[in-house]
């Protein structure tokens, strides 16, 4: 990959392994929309426009400097998705999975806006999901000016820390406003530190994540998976359980079976592996 300044965008030049629609549309992150010809979203308080042609990604109005601290990182570029993808293609479910969705990169989130983005995800749909992070972001984040446009970055735990409960009724995200606010105040006065699990082992990151109010096993290992680094997660909700038990099992299975299946069959691959059956299964409405 050749990358280049051309003007005030930045040209990533014959980009493998990675497509916009299927990286930002696979149910990972909640802050990038359709804008124009690409995706606009916000990552790390950086606003960016980003459209793709053929193999060339282009990112609007950003700089190498910017490509170096935040972009490099959060769109994991220096990754070999292929090898990754030959690997798990030597299963036939996973190859199969791979042909449709063989774009998609596990974007590296900020830990903090990633554990509260999918507190809000319990039991919710993406579009309201989107529109309560939104609200969230624009009542109590950071304005931010970018190609004529008004953003907000996503609020620090010190900022919702300072609110209570009645605060967070704007954002209309029911009866997930007590773990909203137990999980800012608890990583703000140091009982959780999200930036440090990223260096302790999966079994301890996820224990610690399981000790805050909201948090499952699957909210834990979206938490894993998409900002601490912990490639091995497999977050199962409910298009991955249909389709593990329609791939591999012949009648339904509990939770902690497709878990160790997933373990045997995808190893420190999991993370990978989930990512690219959820986008087939649901885009294909397979197992239904």
């Amino acid at each position: 990959m050749k990358i280049y300044e051309k003007n005030t965008d930045l040209v990533l030049e014959n980009v493998q392994d990675f497509n916009l629609e299927q990286t930002f549309d696979c149910g990972q992150c909640f802050r990038w929309d359709r804008f124009d010809d690409g995706f606009i979203g916000v990552a790390y308080g950086h606003p960016l426009y980003i459209t793709e042609s053929g193999s060339n990604i282009v990112l609007h109005n950003t700089s190498m400097h910017d490509w170096d601290t935040v972009w490099r990182d959060y769109f994991d570029a220096d990754r070999d998705y292929g090898k990754i993808k030959n690997t798990l293609s030597a299963d036939s479910v996973m190859k199969e999975a791979i042909s449709f969705g063989g774009g998609i990169r596990i974007l590296n989130q900020e830990p903090f806006e990633c554990l509260i983005s999918f507190i809000i995800s319990a039991s919710n749909n993406i579009p309201r999901i989107k529109k309560i992070i939104n609200e969230l972001c624009i009542a109590f984040g950071d304005k931010i000016e970018y190609m004529g446009k008004t953003f907000y970055s996503f609020p620090s735990p010190d900022r919702l820390a300072q609110l209570d409960l009645s605060d967070l009724s704007v954002i209309k995200a029911g009866f997930r406003d007590k773990y909203i606010l137990n999980a800012a105040k608890s990583v703000n006065d140091g009982r959780i530190d999200p930036e440090c699990l990223k260096n302790a082992s999966a079994e301890y990151a996820k224990t610690e994540l399981l000790k805050l109010s909201g948090v499952g096993n699957k909210v834990a290992d979206c938490v894993l998976l998409f900002s601490l680094k912990k490639y091995s997660s497999f977050p199962i909700d409910v298009w991955i359980k249909r389709i593990m038990e329609y791939c591999y099992f012949d009648s339904e299975q509990s939770k902690e079976i497709i878990a160790q299946l997933a373990e045997n069959k995808f190893g420190a691959l999991g993370g990978f592996a989930q990512q690219y059956l959820f986008y087939w299964a649901r885009e294909n409405k397979i197992g239904i």
